[in-house]
């Protein structure tokens, strides 16, 4: 008996699949990604001759930004809108309940007077008594 030998078949792995698989997890991660926008504040500090510096030691603080244009941002969070009830929800949440806690108020030379107030007046509502407003150190006048 006379047997042929069949021929090996070269074994491979056909790539066009897997490349199509891949593009299609890429397409798919980048549609369901949301990109968040982080939104900053600018501010223009007002100056003071006098004052402290704070101790850096201090660590766990609430910091209260305010614009220019009295927008608000907590701990760089900005809130929907400048009404007391949202900016004390948005401190009870931060604060965790506890009054304790420091609130720096850092607000730009130009805002309104009344933002700051009631940035403060919320604080006190809510029981905080450590309150602090931020300065920037006034420059030497260098006109002889």
């Amino acid at each position: 008996m006379n047997f042929r030998r069949q021929r090996a078949e070269e074994v491979s792995v056909n790539l066009t699949p897997l490349i199509d698989v891949v593009f299609l997890l890429l397409i798919f991660f980048m549609v369901s990604t949301t990109f968040t926008r982080e939104t900053q504040l600018q501010l223009d500090l007002p100056q003071a001759e006098s004052g402290q510096p704070v101790e850096q030691a201090e660590v766990e603080r609430i910091e209260l930004l305010i614009a220019a244009n009295g927008d608000i941002a907590i701990n760089d969070r900005a809130l929907v809108d400048n009404r007391i009830a949202t900016l004390k929800t948005a401190l009870q949440r931060e604060s965790g309940g506890n009054t304790e806690l420091p609130v720096v108020i850092t607000a730009d030379a130009n805002t309104p007077h009344q933002a700051v107030i009631t940035a403060m007046d919320a604080a006190g509502q809510l029981g905080f008594n450590r309150l602090r407003l931020t300065t920037m150190e006034a420059e030497a006048d260098v006109n002889p």
